[in-house]
């Protein structure tokens, strides 16, 4: 078993307000968790207006499945203009058993 994680931070341009940025983050989460059947999360800035760190994470039989979800996943983020990708970063962790 494969477990990864992807963290990404963001800067959320037009966000005026916590509801506004609330509004994309909660849209990103909400899509990637139905989408692509990965967990989902804000895992940090959450008080701050124009930045979010979101947490993905992925489970499969073989990291090259785990891998190719995750890519679909940072593309999907990557896509949408109302966001600015800062960084990604992806961590592993294999199980055996």
């Amino acid at each position: 078993m494969v477990v990864a994680a992807l963290l990404v931070e963001l800067h959320i341009r037009d966000s005026g307000s916590l509801k506004s940025k609330r509004a994309v983050v909660r849209h990103l989460l909400d899509t990637a968790r139905r989408r692509y059947a990965v967990a989902a999360a804000e895992v940090d800035s959450q008080d701050l207006w124009q930045r979010a760190g979101l947490g993905f994470a992925a489970v499969g039989a073989d990291a090259a499945h785990v891998e190719a979800i995750l890519d679909r996943v940072e593309r999907f983020v990557w896509s949408h203009p109302e966001v600015d990708v800062l960084s990604c970063t992806r961590h592993w962790l294999e199980l055996d058993g």
